[in-house]
């Protein structure tokens, strides 16, 4: 089944909105990207952090008072004349609500609890529910007065892209006439800590492919998308000229070791060439790849072999994070965003987000066609791009998106 992508509100370190977004991702500016002491202690790192105002949370309680529902709230309101469109359409409970995180409002939980350990007791402000998982999609589901089915998908670094897969199958099983879907994720010390204990973290910005390639940098995002069975072109007034939908996806779990990847990628193999079988198209057809591209040492030798499997010919790739640090449970969707905005007929110049690295290939791995500042989409429409996602425990997905005529079926 089709599933259309009608609709995107985003913020990351790029900005907030499509518009300043696009902008700083197709122009290569990683000044997002800063330099911050206190994360993990006696360091300072690259962090991906946002930096905008964000919208005040509308008399909600201290379980939903986080930084990660402000973000998810500025996503949405991006959006909220095409939230309020589908809810004329459809109704209430028609809606569902799929988010992936892996933070949660875990920072103000952690604060309150240190606040504990030193005062012993907790501040007014502390409430367990915080650090739920499925926090966000609780809050997003009550602000919009939602009864459709509601919930997190937390699978790591997958979280997000496998809930765009699973909105579709609201769709597709018939609970659902409209899905928001995306992810969700903020800066804390905990990540941050949890990644400097597997020596993962890199003190400069990431170098994802390269010889001299170091480790992560982390970052924060939302995203949120309106998926619906069919385009809301007559009704919407944001709506691109071509429809853009998700043509195909395919999620696996190698279970290959609890935090290292299959040093082969069979898993990211056999995800992708489900992926594009899901979707009826050939490899030779995807114009672009978002490649996960981490820039640890064993994320990119594993990506690097199963892209040169999958993609013999090659295919324009690059890793957007560089740009953004490393977004974990909301990076799926944040770089299936990115292959939105790079379909969207609003990219005249049909730019593709560029490769940011020290161009310093690493001679032990397969050389992959990396995109460049000047890359363009090549071809005719319909325009197809894939989107990749790897996890901790061997969770493996990939998305494929791709623009259609308004009246396909």
């Amino acid at each position: 089944m089709t599933a259309y992508l009608n609709a995107l509100g985003l913020l990351c370190a790029l900005g907030s909105g499509k518009q300043a977004v696009a902008e700083r991702l197709f122009a290569g500016d990683a000044s997002g990207l800063r330099h911050q002491d206190g994360w993990v202690p006696e360091r300072s790192l690259p962090v991906g952090a946002i930096t905008g105002a964000l919208p005040e949370l509308p008399g909600v309680g201290a379980a939903q008072a986080t930084r990660n529902n402000r973000l998810l709230l500025a996503a949405a309101l991006e959006i909220d004349t095409d939230i309020q469109l589908a809810i004329a359409r459809y109704g209430r409970g028609r809606i569902g609500v799929i988010l992936g995180t892996s933070t949660s409002g875990i920072h103000e939980a952690t604060q309150g609890i240190a606040r504990y350990l030193q005062d012993g007791e907790f501040p007014a402000s502390y409430h367990y529910g915080q650090q739920e998982l499925a926090a966000p999609a609780a809050f997003l589901a009550d602000w919009l007065q939602l009864s459709g089915p509601a919930y997190v998908i937390s699978t790591a670094c997958t979280s997000s892209a496998r809930a765009l897969l699973s909105a579709r199958r609201l769709l597709d099983s018939g609970l659902c006439d409209a899905v928001l879907c995306g992810g969700v994720d903020s800066l804390c010390q905990l990540t941050l800590n949890g990644f400097g204990s597997l020596e993962a973290l890199a003190s400069e910005r990431c170098n994802p492919f390269s010889r001299n390639r170091a480790g992560i940098n982390i970052g924060e995002a939302a995203v949120l998308f309106l998926m619906t069975r069919e385009p809301m072109t007559k009704e919407r007034l944001s709506q691109t000229a071509a429809p853009i939908a998700l043509l195909g996806a395919a999620a696996n779990s190698d279970a290959h070791h609890i935090s290292a990847p299959d040093p082969q990628g069979r898993g990211a193999q056999q995800v992708m060439r489900a992926a594009l079988a899901d979707a009826g198209l050939a490899a030779e057809q995807i114009d672009y790849l978002n490649l996960h591209g981490t820039a640890t040492g064993h994320n990119d030798a594993m990506e690097s072999l199963a892209v040169d499997a999958v993609f013999p010919a090659g295919v324009p790739c690059s890793s957007t994070k560089p740009l953004t640090g490393h977004t974990l449970g909301a990076a799926g969707a944040l770089e299936a965003a990115f292959c939105w905005l790079s379909l969207a007929t609003e990219n005249h110049e049909q730019r593709l987000p560029p490769h940011l690295w020290d161009a310093e290939a690493d001679p032990q791995l397969p050389t992959l066609k990396l995109t460049t500042a000047q890359s363009r989409l090549a071809g005719a429409t319909p325009r197809r791009m894939m989107s990749n996602s790897f996890a901790f425990g061997g969770s493996n997905i990939s998305l494929v998106l791709g623009t259609l005529a308004e009246n396909t079926p």
